[in-house]
């Protein structure tokens, strides 16, 4: 069994990860712009609109400029200052994300935090709140398009954003290998296009450059009372995506990232933004459609296809974020184990899972249908990401404090600006909460609750086992003088406490009455690392005659592989045949007890959780051929 932590998984093939690096710059800058800025590159589409909307009425140009000030300097100081140039260094082992990050902070630490594992999980929680709202709201931007490219269409925008969002989640079983290929070009073209509209535009209404001037931004927020907080609120949509820069780094490396951000994708953004503000500042009546309206007459309608590839593609990039975080997840002990299927056999990280998938549809197909526009659904937008950010900024605290030996102050005197601008886009999101604001908190908190509640329904289950199970230095010492009959082959017992006898080699013995020749306890373990070296996978050693243990390490982001472990520990020179040898499971039937530690309604959670856990033996990949599953019923 796993104890400890997490993983995006590697196909069963490889035996090393491919380093990012040592690909040629150039196809690595042109994927991230694909993979890693999809969501960042689609908020044009709303988000100079809602932050002047906000306003109310017809803003003047001095609200304009500020508004387009505080765009363009959100863009610079989060992504640009915070994440290009800073959180990007805190890599573990060339990873990231939030659980990455978790796993690096206790990692910094002398022993596991609490407090640290509660800040993953929030931002893990919180992730998938954000892979629910980005296509929803994505999707229907674009299409929304068709208000001015058709507006005959009108009636049926929704329609078609829902047939858009069933095709792009119906699509995920056969893999992102394929389709990933088209995602740079494309949003190569997307980003041109921004650029073009942009500067298109910038002549009609030249003093939109004043927004350049961070006093504008600041100007607007101090002096336009709770309207200036608020508004805020819609700025922060423009660098939603931001934490993907760091969550999918392990894909394309930190230089591909910033190149693609400081030489195309930033100026691409900025440039757009600042067309809009003049655009805006020109004819103020084009607000409710100011995108697409920015765009030549001829070209609206093939920029609402592209908006709309463009956007598949930023959900397609929070799809495969959820189901490696979810990987991730299930290797830390988070989640229980769920049904992983690797669609690639060359490319790592190329994995899907069914459950999160169709669970992940049915909420965004019930957001679409609930809101029915994307100016409703933004006031849901941004809580969630901001939480994250947040979590990011914390998290980091402790990694450059004691991981990287800066010391508290230091670390402190670094974090505590962004940590206070993170603070403050969250509060102006919070005040969204009456307008639907509430859902990715509700999806978050349900979640939370559900890793709290399998962590905890875990370590309870473990320390019962290791109270009530015999010790196994004992159970080796009382069988070297018994009586009991031996029969050839080897028979492997998995078990996530190695100290304690297994209880399935308890039940063979007591119903079979009977011991192998050897006996070996075989346990699982993920560290916080993402990868192990091959020559510290295994560690096995001989306990007495007939008796050894065997433990494997994993990094979180790789898959267990106990035939592959077999394998190499007979290079070693360790021989075990695989067709003489029989795997015994224990498969534990779980019940409430009368008197529990957890309450009732906690433990009746668990137990549904743990029935529905993904079989071990396809999990580890056991040759069910050789596997022997002996029942056990336990009280929680």
């Amino acid at each position: 069994m796993t104890s400890g932590q997490a993983a995006p998984a590697a196909d069963t093939q490889i035996q090393t990860r491919e380093n990012p690096h040592a690909k040629s710059l150039g196809p690595l800058v042109l994927g991230s712009i694909g993979v890693v800025y999809g969501d960042i590159g689609t908020s044009p589409l709303y988000a100079m609109k809602e932050s002047l909307l906000h306003v109310g009425g017809v803003p003047s140009a001095s609200e304009i400029i500020g508004i387009v000030s505080l765009l363009v300097w959100s863009l610079i100081f989060v992504v640009t200052v915070k994440y290009v140039m800073l959180v990007l260094r805190a890599d573990n082992q060339g990873e990231g994300g939030a659980l990455s990050l978790m796993a690096l902070a206790q990692k910094a630490l002398a022993k596991p935090n609490k407090m640290i594992l509660g800040l993953g999980i929030v931002g893990a929680a919180l992730f998938y709140g954000d892979a629910i709202l980005t296509p929803a709201v994505s999707v229907l931007s674009a299409v929304e398009g068709l208000k001015v490219a058709a507006p005959g269409l009108d009636p049926y925008i929704v329609p078609i954003a829902l047939a858009v969002i069933i095709g792009l989640y119906a699509v995920q079983s056969f893999g992102t290998s394929q389709v990933a290929r088209f995602f740079g070009p494309i949003m190569s073209i997307w980003f041109i296009a921004l650029a073009l509209i942009g500067v298109s535009h910038i002549g009609d209404a030249p003093q939109i450059l004043h927004a350049l001037n961070p006093i504008n931004g600041f100007w607007f927020m101090t002096s336009h009372g709770i309207i200036g907080f608020t508004v805020l609120g819609s700025v922060f949509l423009a660098v939603t995506g931001a934490e993907a820069l760091y969550a999918d780094m392990g894909h394309f490396g930190k230089r591909p990232i910033q190149f693609a951000w400081l030489g195309f994708v930033g100026p691409a953004l900025l440039l757009n933004y600042l067309g809009q503000g003049a655009y805006a500042l020109h004819d103020p009546s084009v607000l409710p459609n100011l995108f697409f309206l920015s765009a030549p007459e001829w070209a609206r309608f093939p920029l609402v296809i592209l908006a709309t590839l463009a956007t598949i593609i930023a959900g397609q990039a929070v799809i495969t974020g959820a189901f490696s975080l979810t990987q991730q997840a299930i290797q830390l002990g988070l989640l229980p184990r769920l049904q992983i299927e690797y669609t690639s056999e060359t490319e790592q990280g190329q994995i899907y899972l069914p459950t999160v998938n169709w669970l992940m549809l049915v909420g965004v197909v019930m957001l679409v249908l609930f809101f029915q526009d994307s100016s409703s659904l933004a006031a849901a937008y941004g809580i969630a990401v901001t939480g994250t950010m947040v979590v990011t900024s914390l998290l980091s605290v402790v990694v450059f404090a004691y991981g990287w030996k800066w010391g508290l102050g230091l670390a402190m005197a670094v974090v505590l600006p962004f940590l206070l601008i993170d603070m403050a886009y969250l509060a102006a999101n919070l005040l969204k909460l009456a307008d639907g604001g509430y859902l990715p908190l509700v999806i978050g908190g349900c979640i939370v609750v559900l890793m709290a509640i399998w962590v905890r329904g875990v370590r309870l289950l473990n320390t019962k086992a290791a109270q009530q199970n015999l010790s196994l230095e004992t159970f080796i010492k009382a069988m070297e003088t018994s009586s009991v009959s031996r029969v050839a082959g080897t028979a492997m017992y998995l078990t996530s406490t190695p100290e304690t006898v297994p209880s399935a080699l308890l039940h063979n013995l007591k119903h079979n009455r009977v011991l192998h020749e050897r006996n070996v306890i075989v346990t699982i373990r993920t560290v916080n690392t993402p990868y192990v070296p091959l020559a510290e996978r295994v560690d096995y050693r001989e306990l007495a005659p007939g008796f050894a243990r065997i433990e494997l390490h994993y990094g979180f982001l790789e898959e267990p592989n106990l035939v592959q472990a077999l394998i190499q520990l007979r290079e070693k020179g360790v021989k075990f045949d695989v067709m003489s040898t029989t795997f015994f499971v224990g498969r534990r039937r779980i019940r409430s007890a009368a008197r529990s530690e957890m309450p009732r309604w906690q433990s009746q959670l668990f137990i549904k959780m743990a029935r529905h856990s993904y079989d071990m033996i396809d999990y580890y990949k056991i040759p069910a051929n050789r596997v022997v599953e002996l029942g056990t019923y336990v009280t929680l």
